[in-house]
């Protein structure tokens, strides 16, 4: 099953990932980052729910985003 991880103090909260994302999967989280932007995740019931795709990390401006396959 694929795994999608975002290096959260990174993120800026562009949510390029959240647009590109086909089962739209992808949502800003709650919590605030160091830089105090709402990063981007995809939470743990969500995450069966992903194809591996990869289009989330592609779109992603500051390669935040791994996909394990």
């Amino acid at each position: 099953m694929p795994r999608v991880t975002f290096k959260e103090e990174r993120c800026k909260g562009c949510g390029n990932c959240i647009l590109a994302c086909p089962k739209k999967i992808i949502a800003f989280s709650e919590k605030l980052n160091n830089k105090g932007y709402h990063p981007a995740e995809v939470t743990e019931d969500r995450m069966s729910q992903c194809i591996g795709c990869v289009s989330c990390a592609r779109m992603c401006p500051d390669c935040v985003i791994v996909v394990e396959k």
